[in-house]
């Protein structure tokens, strides 16, 4: 995972069920309730997944394991997951406390390293964008 962050790279390949569990317990996915409108058969995930086998790109938030998965079985790729990271994380943008946070790491960034262009700028400008995006 940490290699294909950095990189920004993935191998897909074909493993046997108790390969990838590698001794582990797997926990049965339920989004087939969510996309029963969309679920393709056994058949066709398969040759949607054996196309994508090889190097591919690779982004925790925007092409990861999930997406590849949901697109293989329901022909989207979309991740739950990073759908609840990215809400959240707009909802710490959106709560005007992140605002006065930021203000106040800044100015003591400023007071600890100095009143300087690499200190002074950050500090503005995260907090002008913090306050514009609430």
């Amino acid at each position: 995972l940490i290699l294909g962050v950095v990189t920004k790279t993935a191998s897909i390949r074909v493993d046997t069920v108790e390969d990838f569990a590698y001794g582990g317990s797997i926990l049965v996915n339920h989004m087939d309730r969510l996309f029963k409108d969309r679920l393709l058969g056994s058949e066709e995930a398969a040759r949607r997944a054996e196309k994508l086998v090889g190097a591919t790109a690779y982004s925790l938030l925007w092409n990861n394991c999930e997406h590849f998965v949901t697109y293989c079985r329901y022909g989207a790729p979309v991740s739950l997951q990073t759908d609840k990271f990215c809400e959240t994380v707009k909802m710490i943008i959106r709560d005007q406390r992140s605002v006065l946070a930021s203000v106040l790491v800044g100015l003591a960034a400023v007071v600890c390293l100095g009143l300087a262009p690499s200190t002074t700028l950050p500090t503005i400008l995260v907090t002008f964008l913090l306050w514009m995006a609430g």
